[in-house]
């Protein structure tokens, strides 16, 4: 048995496959989920989550919320999540770098908040998209801030 890894939003489920490996983006570094192993310690954060199926890699950009592994299903709740093939390299950009300048321009805690949090959306987009096709999102894969 495989972990059968989904993320569902309020408008949809991105991913619903056999998998034979799950790697979660949390809040304290990256946990993979293999099947028939103990649930991992940690709660997914936004970022990208990568899915092996049949030997290819699916990832797609997930922005946080609570999940739960058990009986080797991953389900994952969100309210956002697009699949990397879905998403336009360009405009990934364009928003990264938008995005990438806003906290700096926040006035107060809630105008901070809300732009690292876009900011952090935007990377998890840029970076599903990157790993797919790093040639067309322009920054360097690897990039952090």
């Amino acid at each position: 048995t495989t972990p059968n890894p989904r993320a569902m939003t309020p408008n949809q489920v991105v991913r619903n496959p056999e998998a034979q490996e799950v790697i979660l983006s949390t809040s304290s570094g990256q946990i993979g989920v293999l099947s028939n192993h103990a649930p991992p310690p940690a709660a997914p954060d936004i970022g990208t989550p990568k899915i092996r199926i049949d030997g290819q890699w699916s990832i797609p950009a997930l922005m946080g919320g609570p999940a739960v592994v058990d009986e080797n299903r991953a389900t994952a709740s969100a309210n956002e999540a697009d699949e990397a093939v879905n998403i336009d390299p360009q405009q990934a950009r364009e928003v990264y770098l938008r995005a990438r300048a806003e906290p700096a321009q926040a006035k107060g805690g809630k105008q901070t908040i809300e732009a690292n949090s876009a900011f952090r959306r935007a990377k998890a987009r840029l970076d599903a998209v990157a790993a797919l096709a790093p040639e067309r999102t322009g920054p360097p894969r690897g990039m952090t801030q």
